[in-house]
């Protein structure tokens, strides 16, 4: 079997978990920030956990991280 190719577009936005799950960030956060009340900003910049519909294809895409 040879090995699996990471997608390096999903190696760069996804993380997994000590116990497997994916973990992804938020979006905007990258500019036009001070529209935004502190409170908001202060919530996306902590990571979440990715839906477990779409965890399974992601974790392919990513098998050695």
């Amino acid at each position: 079997m040879p090995k699996l190719k990471t997608h390096k577009g999903a190696s760069k936005r996804f993380k997994k978990t000590a116990g497997g799950k994916v973990q992804r960030s938020h979006s905007h956060l990258r500019h036009i920030l001070t529209s935004k009340d502190k409170k908001r900003k202060r919530k996306l910049r902590h990571a979440v956990l990715v839906d477990p519909a779409d965890a399974p294809k992601i974790k392919r895409m990513i098998p050695y991280q």
